[in-house]
């Protein structure tokens, strides 16, 4: 896929990246919480703590990225 450079949406590829990235960030932390319910409904305590890891590191991801992106952005 050809590069689109912010010429038809305005915002360009690395501010983009990193929107895509945050968003990807929280929306894995979301998930996991399914995959974590279900990992405890199972009784499998390991497979949930793997998940609740996993979690924590989407959260610590989106987190940096929501600093990264205010601190670029300006606000």
């Amino acid at each position: 896929m050809a590069s689109e450079g912010g010429a038809v949406t305005g915002t360009k590829d690395k501010d983009y990246n990193i929107i895509w990235f945050l968003e990807a960030c929280l929306s894995n932390a979301l998930r996991l919480e399914t995959y974590i319910a279900d990992a405890e409904r199972d009784g499998d305590s390991e497979l949930a703590e793997f998940f609740r890891r996993a979690q924590s590191e989407s959260r610590k991801g989106g987190q940096q990225a929501k600093e990264l992106l205010r601190a670029r952005l300006g606000s």
